[in-house]
């Protein structure tokens, strides 16, 4: 064996954590509504106790600045919501707008969503899982570090409920064709349309998305069942 093979294998991440500088509302928002918001540090997530309740989980993954799932946690108060988002001025924005609106069907976490699906949630416990606009690491070389592999693919499906639904959506059309393609070959799931799906009006439409449409960018939603 090599020196080199003794060495612990770095792991690929499908994200960069870029802290940012917090304005002091975010700031704020963080001190104040954290200890009410945040997941349950350690240990496998009981939804049931977690939220007081039994209810419809759906799960985001990088939610950004939170506007999306501000506005879903808001127009659905009969389903709960888990949001993670490494970039905690986003975090920060989030937790403001659901403190100051009283919510009560959201907690958030700025761990790896990977590690958390794998480590933290139980097998069949989530109605949705959801991953708008993504990191498309358009370079080759980076290709790799996209999310939506096959494993993670497995992952995901072992995480739904019977009939759960993996939603997403890019507007970068070559991560649209891989998520496709991927998608599409994984077993445990059935595509809800022929290829992409219209936008579902579940799918709140951010001002960045309506931005990008009037400089003619294209949207590519995939909603994936599990069987």
């Amino acid at each position: 064996m090599t020196a080199d093979s003794d060495k612990p294998q770095r792991k690929i991440r499908s994200f960069v954590r870029r802290e940012g500088r917090l304005t002091p509302g975010q700031q704020q928002a963080l001190d104040t509504w954290l200890p009410k918001y945040a997941l349950p540090a350690e240990g496998m997530l009981d939804f049931e106790q977690v939220f007081g309740r039994c209810a419809p989980v759906t799960l985001e993954i990088g939610f950004g600045n939170g506007d999306t799932l501000f506005e879903l946690v808001q127009r659905h108060p009969e389903r709960d919501y888990i949001g993670i988002e490494v970039h905690r001025p986003g975090v920060g924005r989030l937790l403001k707008h659901c403190g100051e609106a009283g919510l009560d069907n959201l907690r958030v976490s700025d761990e790896d969503a990977v590690e958390i699906l794998r480590h933290r949630v139980r097998d069949g416990s989530l109605d949705r899982v959801l991953l708008y606009f993504p990191d498309p690491w358009p370079k080759k070389r980076h290709h790799k570090r996209r999310i939506v592999q096959p494993p993670f693919a497995e992952l995901v499906a072992s995480k739904l409920a019977q009939g759960g639904e993996f939603h997403m959506a890019t507007d970068w059309q070559p991560y649209a064709e891989h998520m496709l393609e991927v998608m599409s070959a994984a077993e445990a799931f059935v595509n809800t349309a022929d290829d992409y799906a219209p936008r579902p009006e579940q799918r709140p439409l951010t001002k960045f998305e309506q931005r990008g449409q009037k400089l003619g960018h294209g949207t590519w939603d995939l909603i994936f069942r599990k069987r």
